[in-house]
């Protein structure tokens, strides 16, 4: 068995009492944080507005996060899912979980409409294509028929 901190009595014995219950669970499972929309926009406002050597560090220190949230969070907010207003993303567990999934449709929309795009794209330079050869088709028989018609007047 392994043994952190967290299993050691908190009496500052350091656990070396014969005495110490080393079989108790530990007090709760460990919850994860949820960060209001407000908190997330005023960290990287706050992150982005710092430009001193080892300030942004302290910030995540202070603060107990990490870039990658900063970076998250940002991304969110410049796709427009992490603003005051939008009572989701934050709030409870299953309120985030419906953000998750509004951000996979809209994912998945973003895809869908890029696949379409550039499905008309090629359909379109086909189209051009075939407009050119049809244009000097067009210009080679009325090349033809003007070269006829001076034929056929000199011949007469």
């Amino acid at each position: 068995m392994t043994l952190t901190n967290a299993d050691l009595p908190s009496d500052g014995s350091g656990g070396s009492s014969a005495g110490a219950d080393r079989t108790r669970p530990r007090a709760a499972n460990p919850q994860r944080r949820v960060f209001s929309n407000s908190y997330k926009l005023k960290m990287v406002q706050e992150y982005d507005g710092l430009s001193e050597h080892g300030a942004r560090g302290a910030l995540l220190r202070r603060e107990g996060l990490y870039q990658s949230h900063i970076e998250k969070w940002r991304k969110a907010r410049d796709k427009g899912l992490l603003t005051v207003g939008n009572p989701g993303a934050g709030g409870s567990p299953t309120a985030a979980g419906q953000d998750r999934r509004d951000g996979r449709a809209v994912w998945s929309e973003n895809r869908r409409l890029k696949e379409e795009n550039e499905r008309l794209a090629a359909e379109l330079d086909r189209t051009r294509a075939v407009l050119e050869i049809v244009g000097k088709a067009h210009a080679l028989l009325e090349t033809l028929s003007g070269s006829a018609e001076t034929t056929t007047s000199s011949t007469r």
